[in-house]
């Protein structure tokens, strides 16, 4: 390809220099499990979303695992989401043993409708899980507005939305209202370093963030075997740790990210202005959110036909996703089939264009002029 479709080796030549440094203060350390690369990073990434605490893990899935764990959701209970969703989000949930419960998206944002939450939740009911899909926030004021009121947990999954912000007029715990950083709504909130996120790692990796401190220590214990003491596990645990190597990695990258994240939002401004009059339907933005362009998703009636031209161009393309996870062969339930008609419609015709923060604008405008010109 021409053009990738997503090129996370480009983020390592672009700070090369700095990661090879950090790769290599590491190796010389002699600790590579839960150092001070780790610590480090986690008191840099909480400050940065804007929380008081961050835990390292070993990948989002794992992530939002510990985060249902540490929040209370056990085998039985309910936890709605939505299927326009990377598989991890109802793996996650039932791993811990609980049922996802799915609801629909809204077409415009593509997140979960707030509107459709009252009518999923039941008395099993423990939590909900919006996703901030593609970079783009969920309606988080409307959310807890349900939660609140249903008295359930909220963990955010946040995996492709690092450094997206949603102007509140919930007070948080600063009592400020105003813009705030997706993970600072919920009881939790949880991350992917994966190496194609827009803070990726260079291997699996993610982080559970919250201000509440006994969510905080649970997930400590939670993630090295239950061990509150070394070696003596005083519950049930995982083995889930994020490396030193790659926290060193992120270190470096997370002092970029919102560097990288205003060039994705540069490349996606292109992209919306040449499509502008074009039959493609472009990723739209309602005012009071900031998208930070993880994926930039458009619709078109002809995906594979589409899909195929840009291939035949040397443009690398994606679906993300081509299949709802209600409707997925681990998930699908034929005596309780659920009404999601705007995911599903949505899933027919959504197509991922090239999007990192190297791509340049040449590049940009050579991607819609093999789509528009």
């Amino acid at each position: 390809m021409k053009i990738l479709q997503c090129n996370p080796h480009a983020s390592y030549l672009a700070q090369k220099e700095e990661i090879d440094a950090a790769v290599k203060r590491v190796l010389d350390s002699g600790w590579y499990i839960l150092g001070q690369e780790c610590e480090s990073f986690e008191r840099e990434f909480a400050e940065y979303v804007g929380v008081s605490h961050a835990i390292g893990v070993a990948s989002g899935t794992d992530a939002l695992l510990l985060a249902l764990k540490a929040c209370g959701v056990n085998a039985g209970d309910e936890v709605i989401t939505v299927a326009h969703t990377a598989v991890a989000t109802a793996a996650a949930i039932t791993m811990c043993g609980a049922i996802p419960v799915f609801v629909d998206i809204d077409p415009i944002t593509y997140t979960m409708n707030p509107y459709r939450l009252e009518d999923a939740v039941s008395e099993k009911t423990k939590a909900i899980v919006p996703v901030h899909i593609y970079g783009m926030p969920a309606d988080m004021d409307a959310i807890m507005a349900v939660a609140k009121e249903n008295g359930l947990k909220v963990i955010e999954d946040c995996a492709q939305a690092v450094g997206a912000q949603i102007k509140s007029e919930i007070r948080n715990q600063k009592s400020e209202i105003g813009w705030r950083n997706v993970g600072t709504f919920g009881d939790a909130a949880t991350f992917s370093f994966y190496p194609t996120k827009n803070l990726g790692a260079f291997g699996d990796g993610g982080a559970v963030v919250t201000n509440n401190d006994g969510i905080a220590e649970s997930l400590r214990v939670l993630r090295q075997y239950g061990w509150e003491e070394r070696y003596i596990s005083k519950t049930h645990g995982w083995n889930s740790r994020l490396d030193e190597m790659q926290a060193a990695i992120l270190r470096v990258k997370l002092r970029c990210l919102d560097e990288d994240n205003d060039a994705r939002r540069r490349i996606a401004g292109i992209y919306d202005s040449m499509l502008e009059d074009s039959n493609i339907v472009t990723p739209k933005v309602p005012s009071g959110f900031y998208h930070v362009y993880h994926q930039y998703v458009i619709q078109y009636i002809d995906r594979e036909g589409l899909r195929e031209e840009l291939a035949e161009k040397g443009v690398g393309t994606a679906i993300h996703y081509p299949a709802p996870v209600n409707l997925q062969p681990a998930y699908f339930d034929p005596d309780n089939r659920c009404s999601l008609p705007d995911t599903e419609i949505l899933c027919s015709a959504i197509l991922s264009l090239p999007i990192y923060p190297q791509i340049t604008e040449e590049d940009a405008k050579y991607v819609v002029g093999c789509m528009v010109g």
